[in-house]
């Protein structure tokens, strides 16, 4: 066995899952989720297997728990680990079911920030997930409808001083309405074509470091010439979370049952 494939055993999958749940240090949580979050990443095959074994170890209940943590660090980790996990197809339903409302959650209302006040970085990871989670998926696009995050995404489209947020809310908004289906219900609810494009500003946004707001991606990057997603963004000496940009299927397909999240 060559020494990179030690990584992508179950037994490593299993003690980095062991320590999510059993840790109440805010680093060793980041820490894990941030390495599920890196060997889930990309589409070549091992990342493909941890995928698929996070979901037989019973991993995503534990991470969809950990999105109510008081740490934004945390919150960001799991958020970004998911988001890489529901590559998956048969992930991506579970966690569309099952994680919705945790990641609504966490959203500001526009200007107005939730109790935890998450940084910029980490709101943008949780709309980014919301994306990969709906996009390919009216079903899942509904649960969001029924989270009641239509209103969050549209005030943070209209009125977060983010760039990043107001890109990253936007596309989602945008998802959502491209399936016909689900419009009769979002005009019912009161929403209309408008509130689904994008904003319209005269200049553009700053980001809240002060810098101007001309963020080329709404989604975490990957190291430039770099074949996988790094924890670490050497553009500065904070942490900085990224994942996958593709929005590829697993190939695997198995029927979705009824027990939840602990399904295999």
């Amino acid at each position: 066995m060559l020494g990179f494939e030690l990584l992508y055993q179950p037994e490593v999958v299993r003690l980095y899952l062991s320590l999510l749940t059993e840790s109440q240090n805010y680093n060793t949580l980041e820490a894990a989720a941030g390495a599920l979050q890196n060997l889930s990443a990309g589409q070549w095959t091992w990342s493909n297997y941890i995928r698929a074994t996070v979901r037989k170890e019973k991993g995503l209940p534990i991470l969809v728990e950990l999105l109510r943590s008081d740490s934004d660090k945390v919150v960001r980790a799991v958020a970004i680990a998911l988001r890489n996990l529901s590559i998956d197809r048969r992930n991506k339903d579970l966690i569309g079911s099952y994680a919705m409302r945790d990641l609504v959650s966490n959203l500001p209302s526009g200007q107005q920030r939730p109790a935890k006040n998450l940084e910029e970085d980490t709101v943008v990871a949780i709309l980014n997930t919301i994306h990969e989670i709906v996009t390919d998926s009216s079903e899942n696009a509904r649960s969001l409808i029924q989270a009641q995050a239509i209103e969050k995404l549209v005030a943070i489209n209209r009125t977060s001083q983010s760039a990043r947020e107001t890109k990253a809310a936007s596309h989602v908004l945008q998802t959502v309405w491209s399936y016909k289906e689900l419009r009769n219900t979002l005009t019912k609810d009161g929403w209309n074509k408008s509130h689904f494009q994008p904003a319209v500003t005269a200049t553009p946004k700053a980001t809240k470091n002060g810098k101007p707001g001309y963020d080329d991606t709404t989604l975490p990057l990957m190291e430039k010439n770099q074949d996988g997603y790094s924890t670490i963004d050497q553009r500065d000496k904070d942490c900085k979370y990224k994942t996958d940009d593709s929005l590829a299927d697993l190939t695997e397909r198995e029927p979705l049952k009824a027990s939840g999240l602990t399904q295999q």
